[in-house]
Formats: C-alpha cells, sequence, structure tokens
C-alpha cells in the first residue's frame, strides 16, 4: 500500500471546518482554586488554508468580542502549531504544540497568567461530525496538576 502524505497528520483538523454554535464555559479566576464558571454563547467558523496545511477558526462571543486561532502544521515534524488572538488586545499568544493520537488532540505551551509562568494544554476530544470539545488546562506547577480553565462545546449549525 502507498504511502499518502495527506495521512501524516494535516488533516486533523478537517472535522472543524464550517460553521458551529458554541457554549463556553470559563473559570472565573484562575490557579486560585476557584470552582466559579461564567457560562455564554458564542459562533464559530473555520476553514482550512493551503490544502489543509493551515486553518484559520474564527469565534465570535455573544457578549462581544472575538477570538481567532491561526493553526499551521510542520509537515517534516507532524505536529500542530496553534496561536490564539484575542480582539481585548489583539496580541498573537504563545503557541502549543502538538497532534492528535486516538481521536484526542493534546497540545502544549508555555504562557503567562497574568505574571505567573504557566504551563498550558489544550485537549480536543468528543469529537464527531456534530460535535467535538475542546478544553484549555493551565498548570502551575511544571504539569504536575491541571486546571481546566475553558471548555468549548461545538454543535454543528452548518
Amino acid at each position: 500500500m502507498a504511502y499518502d502524505a495527506h495521512d501524516d497528520g494535516r488533516r486533523d483538523f478537517h472535522f472543524l471546518y464550517g460553521r458551529w454554535a458554541v457554549q463556553h464555559r470559563r473559570l472565573t479566576a484562575r490557579g486560585v482554586g476557584s470552582d466559579d464558571w461564567h457560562t455564554f454563547d458564542g459562533s464559530s467558523f473555520t476553514q482550512g488554508l493551503m490544502d489543509g496545511l493551515c486553518n484559520i477558526e474564527e469565534n465570535d462571543f455573544e457578549r462581544g468580542g472575538q477570538g481567532v486561532a491561526f493553526r499551521s502544521f510542520d509537515v517534516a515534524r507532524q505536529i500542530w502549531s496553534i496561536h490564539w488572538v484575542s480582539s481585548a488586545d489583539g496580541l498573537v499568544q504563545p503557541p502549543v504544540h502538538g497532534r492528535f493520537d486516538g481521536g484526542t488532540g493534546l497540545f502544549y505551551g508555555q504562557d503567562l497568567d497574568g505574571d505567573r509562568p504557566v504551563q498550558v494544554r489544550y485537549r480536543w476530544d468528543v469529537i464527531d461530525v456534530g460535535q467535538a470539545r475542546w478544553t484549555q488546562s493551565f498548570s502551575y506547577d511544571g504539569g504536575a496538576t491541571w486546571e481546566d480553565n475553558w471548555v468549548m462545546r461545538f454543535t454543528r449549525t452548518a
């Protein structure tokens, strides 16, 4: 059987192409043991670029504000890099890097939460034709423990 270059991981985010309704849950205070969540709705649109090597996900939040995820696939290393930009500041955040394995995508990076260094983890799971879930978690102790702080539940609309 011949090797298909497109089976190298560059199709991993094809499930996300299209329009989605999104239910957001964000922890109101991170890194302090809070269990108080803010829930709000939004919408999302994702499109592929460069024959799947890149994609862009645009998010609109119900009470204003937007966010964009830009993803690019490193063909040689077969990993994704994901960058986030919020309309709150317009800054490109430090990337997370990773891949899918067995239907779950895990992506890791370094960032700051205020002035505190954190390890960041993005997790994509519960993926099928009509739904997906993304979870952002921070670790303040070098990856020994993780605190989920933002969950997005996607339901396909078109």
